[in-house]
């Protein structure tokens, strides 16, 4: 499954697949000259702004500003990563995915494998809704359903169901060897048995809608109330969470994620309406679990119980809260009160105090600060140190940036310390200055117009290859980027605008490169035909080039009346 997969072949998938259709499959799209015009898919909005070019294999929008190829719009209207984006435009194409030769054979197992996992659990998952709706046993359990207020419509959406009080009822329904590998058997003393039994079934699913393991509550006070799939293949406790993939089938982009703990108290405040809310599978929240969250929301919103359990968990959230948050991200704590849970509280005040209380959840800083100053007198010397000792190693993890000096800075103030420096990697608070993307005039300058025609059209790279470059006298805003993006395209021949970007992702230019590849050439956006562009090109990047030759011979005049 991690073979790693050849960059021939993410070139040539990207050349054989045309964006238009794909994007097409996903938001209808409308022909608007030499473009496709769509609602952006990642913002609210009433016009259309979001453009596909066929020729660039490229999508922008105009107002989010949203860009990209084939494998970013997968990546980001998905939610996936960029193996998971390769992998399942390979599928739209109709191709396999090639990985290295070493690795070929091993991973072609492996594949099957993870699939024939990924195919059994849901026969399983079905099986228990099955049984569940129409196994005499099933009866108590719907019954418990329905005196927890879950509905067959919440039912059917986080696909519930029952195991029977058997030892065997899968054992002698479906292969046994793959049940062991998910867990779903336990083998002991050349036996195998049910490892759920008696209970409801909460079947937890990947980003992908995948089943990857399942999770057990009992219909009474038995212990453990509740039982999870053990670590396999293909299931994490620490890298999953529950209710995610029916949070993303509401709001693809959600604005906020609510964490809670239990699985009942995600479905409950479904039924409420309050759709955006998920849990951890029975284990504490991880910087795993942060990281996943944070590429669907900017904001996660932690809620636990106003218990003391409750506020211990919410502290030792605290690490991995700190591991991940960093600017642009935004981290709330939210406690109930004692006697409460998500359940009963949404029950007691109804969805929109609940949302309410949502709303005015307490700012990381604010809850971090506050808990620790509760038992230190900070008038005094040593409550100021024992602060400082027990918050720097948190502060510490946060990443460099304007939140981290703030941070600082409060504790600074609270200290009244005044010496604690930042790391020196940290971002300053110093405006910095923004990069205009054209002169006020509306003319886009040289030496950019040429960069922006290299990036649309890769092939104008054949009209200017061959001439002799003096990259020592041109200086200009961006030459470093100039000159790499120019070397690329000779070296590497990108089939497109699509193939060239994939060439930067992760690189710190492939925002510039985006912004070049968006920008308007042309006219009311009305593209000239290649030959056109071709001789445009051509004109221009002699002129650069003779801007530099004259600086030459004026630097080589200014070197003779020097010795003059």
């Amino acid at each position: 499954m991690s073979g790693r997969i050849p960059k021939h072949f993410i070139d040539d998938l990207l050349a054989r697949v045309d964006i238009v259709e794909l994007i097409d499959t996903y938001v209808p799209l409308k022909k608007a000259g030499v473009n496709y015009i769509a609602r952006c898919p990642f913002h609210s909005e009433k016009t259309p702004s979001f453009s596909v070019n066929r020729g660039k294999q490229f999508f922008h929008c105009f107002g989010c500003g949203a860009s990209g190829n084939a494998i970013g719009f997968l990546m980001d209207f998905n939610h996936l990563d960029f193996v998971e984006a390769v992998e399942d435009l390979a599928t739209f194409a109709g191709v396999d995915v090639i990985r290295d030769a070493a690795e070929t054979q091993l991973n072609a197992v492996s594949r099957d494998t993870v699939n024939d996992q990924y195919q059994l659990l849901e026969h399983v998952a079905a099986f228990y809704v099955h049984s569940l709706r129409t196994a005499e046993a099933g009866k108590k359990a719907v019954a418990y359903l329905k005196a927890r207020s879950i509905n067959d419509e919440l039912a059917q959406r986080f696909m519930l169901g029952y195991a029977s009080n058997e030892w065997q009822a899968l054992a002698n329904r479906f292969d046994r060897q793959i049940l062991i590998q998910t867990g779903m058997l336990i083998e002991k003393d050349g036996k195998v048995y049910d490892r759920f039994r008696d209970r409801i079934m909460f079947p937890i699913r990947d980003k992908r809608g995948r089943i990857t393991g399942f999770g057990g509550r009992v219909l009474d006070d038995s212990l453990p109330k509740y039982l999870n799939s053990p670590e396999t293949a293909i299931f994490h406790k620490s890298k999953e969470v529950y209710g995610l993939y029916e949070l993303l089938r509401k709001q693809g982009k959600p604005k906020r994620i609510l964490i809670v703990e239990g699985y009942i108290d995600v479905i409950i405040l479904a039924g409420y309406g309050i759709d955006y809310a998920v849990a951890t599978l029975g284990t504490a929240t991880s910087q795993a679990h942060l990281e996943l969250l944070f590429r669907f929301a900017p904001e996660l919103v932690f809620c636990f119980d106003g218990d003391n359990a409750g506020r211990e968990a919410a502290w030792k959230a605290m690490e991995p809260a700190f591991g991940t948050v960093k600017d642009g991200r935004q981290i709330r704590i939210m406690l109930l009160p004692k006697e409460h849970d998500p359940d009963s509280l949404v029950r007691t005040e109804g969805a929109d105090k609940f949302t309410e209380r949502v709303g005015r959840s307490q700012a990381l800083s604010d809850y971090f600060f506050s808990t620790l100053t509760h038992d230190l007198n900070i008038n005094e010397l040593e409550g100021r140190s024992q602060l400082i000792n027990k918050a720097k190693p948190y502060l510490d993890k946060l990443s460099p940036g304007v939140f981290k000096e703030m941070m600082f800075a409060q504790l600074n103030q609270l200290t009244r310390a005044g010496v604690l420096d930042v790391s020196a990697d940290s971002a300053t608070l110093r405006q910095q200055p923004q990069r205009r993307s054209e002169r006020k005039d509306g003319i886009v300058p040289l030496p950019r117009r040429i960069a922006a025609l290299l990036v649309q059209y890769p092939e104008l790279i054949a009209t200017v290859e061959h001439k002799e470059i003096l990259w020592e006298e041109m200086e200009f805003p961006g030459v470093d980027l100039f000159k790499l993006i120019f070397t690329d395209i000779k070296e590497k021949k990108p089939a497109n605008t699509a193939v060239l970007m994939e060439l930067y992702r992760g690189q710190p230019q492939a925002k510039a490169v985006n912004y070049l590849a968006a920008l308007n050439l042309f006219v009311d956006g009305q593209e000239l035909d290649l030959t056109a562009v071709a001789s445009e090109f051509k004109d221009a990047f002699e002129k650069l080039m003779d801007q530099a030759k004259k600086k030459a011979e004026f630097r080589a005049l200014m070197a003779k009346a020097g010795k003059g």
